[in-house]
């Protein structure tokens, strides 16, 4: 194991800068490219392959392609989150329309003050601390499917509250 720290280490010191250039020519000269190199390196030392001076660099650089696809992949998703909200804010939405959290909040809550104490109280441990239900179970010491129920019954309330604001 120490030696591939070591067979890492002589790696980075006389190739960082050629594989920096290969990703900075992949990502258009993005500040990215200095993280994804980092990353690369952290990889190969956390990696549990047989690395040896001849497969390292062969590693490297399929480790750089990965994390450049993940980089675009993201962007993409980024782009096409931010090209629909665009369309919808434009189209759809006047400032009138749109609620600020507070008022959510507000919403949410008024529409919990309704519900049965069992229910509300499964409600905000799923909504609000992003338990599953058997997590809630386990808390609360109560049977799987009937907190299973009684969180369906919670979220029909609330969808029906909230539609009717």
């Amino acid at each position: 194991m120490n030696n591939n720290y070591q067979l890492i280490d002589n790696y980075f010191i006389t190739h960082r800068d050629e594989l920096l250039t290969y990703v900075r020519a992949r990502l258009g000269g993005s500040a990215e490219a200095e993280d994804v190199v980092q990353n690369v390196f952290l990889r190969l030392l956390t990696s549990t392959k047989l690395l040896t001076e001849h497969t390292l660099p062969a590693l490297a650089y399929t480790i750089a392609s990965h994390l450049i696809f993940d980089y675009y992949r993201r962007r993409t998703s980024y782009h096409e989150y931010e090209h629909y909200i665009h369309q919808v804010c434009s189209e759809k939405l006047s400032t009138d329309s749109v609620y600020s959290i507070y008022e959510i909040t507000e919403q949410m809550e008024r529409g919990l003050a309704r519900l049965p104490e069992n229910c509300r109280e499964i409600y905000r441990l799923h909504i609000y601390d992003g338990m599953k239900v058997s997590e809630i179970s386990d808390f609360l010491g109560d049977n799987y499917k009937s907190v299973e129920y009684r969180l369906g019954t919670a979220r029909k309330a609330m969808r029906q509250y909230l539609r009717a604001i």
